[in-house]
């Protein structure tokens, strides 16, 4: 599994991106420079993560930088699929 690709995907889905995440680099940055990832957003996000990746995400897994970037989030993913 290409888990940048997921990531991408993921976040195409749930922010209604229309292919925008297609330009995202790891350095893109997400939390407070995509209107459309508002604190509902982060919530849904997390919870396709899971449903479609099989992640479990605890509360105390996340912090504002998790949503950072594409690159923190990728790794984030990455991190909770080799535990």
């Amino acid at each position: 599994m290409n888990i940048s690709h997921e990531v991408l995907r993921i976040l195409d889905e749930v922010l209604s991106l229309n292919g925008r995440s297609a330009a995202f680099t790891r350095d893109t940055p997400l939390l407070g420079a995509i209107p459309e990832l508002d604190s509902m957003a982060v919530v849904t996000l997390i919870t396709t993560l899971e449903e479609q990746l099989g992640l479990v995400v605890d509360d105390d897994d996340i912090d504002g930088s998790t949503f950072a970037t594409v690159g923190s989030l990728t790794d984030f993913v990455s991190g909770k699929l080799a535990a």
